[in-house]
């Protein structure tokens, strides 16, 4: 008798906890079609109900994947799948198993959020120690592929560790600098982000999270200890309690330093954005503390800010109401500012 695949225990062990995330809203609803021409072809427009009495109707923009770790209904899935505050989430488990989802945190920095779900005795996935992860060892990810092809396994190794990327996600598609990550050649594809990479034990060692366009076998994954953090202050506080410094700001690199004439490569330069409000919040920390615009943030708590270690990442680490120290290069002068944290709120 052939023996099975150790993948299929893990399939079987897995797929009844990974779920189908899906984005909706109220829009105002097509009421016909019409066409216009344009560069010598015809256009096809959406002829929407005008005025206040206008009707809308839900209508799903997007979705991805996520998978359930608790029989009370917490889920893990990615930031970027549920970036968008005015929108509804709903949580498929399976054809009759539909559920509205209140999304409990989303962080950013790490392209994870937590949602929650009411229900009891939900099947789950355990989660594992991604620290200990070794280069070569086998994975599994496990996703909607493309948000049609539900249950979609794909078998790898992992290729590398702690890689660094810069990824763009999001109903916004803004840009985000993700580092730490777990580089697999297990498929991840549109639709799976969010959804887990699980060791030979059936257990989560990182969420999926993004892949390289135009390049084969190349996926990445968040370690599943960068989530854990959050899940203990959503339990604890209700919320992700996150140090807020009060600055808008933007990382240097060596192309902005030579293009500007500044006088370092790397750095914070505190700069609001065109047009925008000033970069430095009004009565926040930066503010007491004296930070202003064109300062450049080049050293927090002894730690080099840069591309690969950014400002976002070291804030992170610091400690709400306790002190932290930074090194600011204003006018060719280095001068050193000291700031209590308060929590974002």
């Amino acid at each position: 008798m052939k023996s099975a695949s150790p993948i299929v225990e893990i399939a079987k062990k897995v797929c009844p906890a990974v779920i189908t995330v899906v984005v909706s809203k109220d829009l105002p609803k097509v009421e016909d079609f019409y066409s216009f021409p344009y560069g010598g072809k015809e256009i096809i427009m959406p002829k929407m109900q005008k005025g206040a009495k206008g009707k809308t109707e839900k209508t799903q923009i997007g979705g991805g994947s996520g998978f359930i770790i608790s029989a009370d209904g917490y889920v893990i899935t990615s930031n970027h799948v549920v970036s968008d505050t005015t929108a509804d989430y709903t949580v498929i488990l399976s054809p009759d198993k539909k559920y509205p989802a209140k999304v409990l945190s989303r962080n950013p920095i790490n392209d994870v959020a937590i949602i929650k779900v009411e229900g009891d005795n939900l099947p789950f996935i355990e989660l594992d120690d991604s620290d200990k992860i070794e280069l070569g060892e086998d994975v599994v990810a496990v996703g909607n592929a493309l948000g049609e092809f539900t249950d979609t396994l794909s078998a790898g190794i992992v290729s590398g560790l702690s890689r660094y990327i810069t990824a763009f996600g999001g109903i916004d598609h803004q840009m985000q600098n993700l580092r730490g990550l777990i580089q697999t050649d297990a498929a991840i594809n549109p639709g799976n982000s969010g959804g887990p990479l699980v060791n030979m034990d059936g257990r989560v060692i990182g969420v999926n999270t993004a892949m390289i366009m135009g390049a084969q076998n190349i996926g990445f994954a968040i370690p599943i200890n960068y989530v854990k953090k959050d899940l203990e202050e959503i339990k604890k506080f209700g919320k992700i309690v996150v140090p807020f410094l009060g600055i808008k700001y933007v990382m240097l690199s060596k192309e902005m330093a030579q293009a500007n004439k500044l006088p370092v490569q790397d750095g914070a330069l505190v700069v609001r954005e065109a047009l925008g409000e000033p970069p430095v919040v009004k009565g926040s920390s930066a503010d007491k503390a004296g930070i202003k615009e064109f300062d450049i943030i080049t050293d927090c708590n002894g730690e080099k800010i840069n591309l690969k270690n950014p400002l976002a990442h070291i804030l992170q680490k610091c400690k709400i109401g306790g002190e932290t120290v930074f090194k600011v290069l204003r006018d060719g002068k280095e001068v050193t500012l000291k700031a209590k944290l308060e929590e974002k709120v």
